[in-house]
């Protein structure tokens, strides 16, 4: 037989009656890891939106609830960029605001959206925000996401639309306003400004944001081409249903933290 005609090696088959493991989010054994681990994931988002960019200036920035003072969060600083951001360079902050731990300044009108959110929702681990193309894009035709895609599905009837613009976020109401739009949901449309996620980790907060992002941007490119399609509202459901959940997020974007950790391990530090 030839060398090309060498058939390739066939992968072992699992061993009979043994069960394979699927990967789950880790319970940690103290506040001190569950903390670290926090930190980690979340010097790994912002540079992972720094990859896709997701940066407009000093705008952008994911929060994580601290596991041990739920009043407070870690936050990136303003001004650093997100290619760089490390894990040391992130900021304790409490609920006004005010710098725990950390040397640099906090973005004040970022704050003031994010903390309010963390407060309505104490089931949030993570909050994301960011001036992106296709999200601002969408956000000023003042409308929802329709469940056109597979992907999209993860959004209907999950998301809502903040239908009013008072300029930049600088105080407790306007938080209090983007909270009460994003009421139970995973994600908000804020009107001429862009796209909010959240999730129960910082990996669910991330994804739903990626993927919102991506979603804008196949809605926009359906209606430029024709009248898109959309999925009926039972299929939509169930769609959801599988799709849509924080525990399929964190499976999803898996792939992305340990791309974004071998590549760029300095993050770690």
């Amino acid at each position: 037989m030839s060398e090309a005609a060498v058939p390739a090696p066939v992968p072992p088959s699992p061993v009979p009656g043994e069960r394979l493991q699927l990967a789950a989010p880790p319970v940690h054994a103290s506040t001190a890891e569950a903390r670290t681990y926090r930190k980690q994931r979340l010097a790994a988002a912002l540079r992972l939106f720094g990859r896709m960019g997701f940066e407009e200036g000093v705008s952008g920035h994911i929060t994580a609830r601290d596991p041990e003072f739920p009043d407070c969060c870690w936050v990136n600083p303003f001004g650093v960029p997100f290619g760089q951001l490390t894990v040391g360079d992130l900021l304790l902050v409490d609920q006004e605001g005010r710098v725990l731990e950390g040397r640099r300044h906090v973005n004040q009108a970022a704050f003031a959206v994010h903390s309010q959110v963390h407060s309505a929702r104490p089931d949030v681990v993570a909050v994301a925000h960011s001036h992106t193309t296709y999200g601002r894009a969408f956000s000023a035709l003042g409308e929802l996401l329709k469940p056109i895609t597979q992907e999209a599905c993860a959004f209907y009837a999950d998301h809502a639309l903040l239908d009013r613009y008072t300029g930049v976020a600088m105080d407790p109401e306007d938080g209090a306003r983007t909270a009460a739009a994003l009421g139970p949901h995973k994600a908000v449309i804020l009107r001429n400004h862009g796209l909010l996620t959240v999730g129960d980790s910082v990996d669910a907060a991330a994804w739903w944001f990626l993927q919102m992002e991506r979603a804008c941007e196949i809605q926009l490119a359906a209606k430029a081409a024709g009248k898109p399609v959309p999925i009926d509202h039972r299929s939509a459901v169930a769609t959801r249903e599988q799709l849509g959940s924080d525990l399929a997020a964190w499976h999803n974007y898996q792939p992305l933290y340990t791309r974004i950790t071998r590549d760029e391990p300095d993050l770690l530090s």
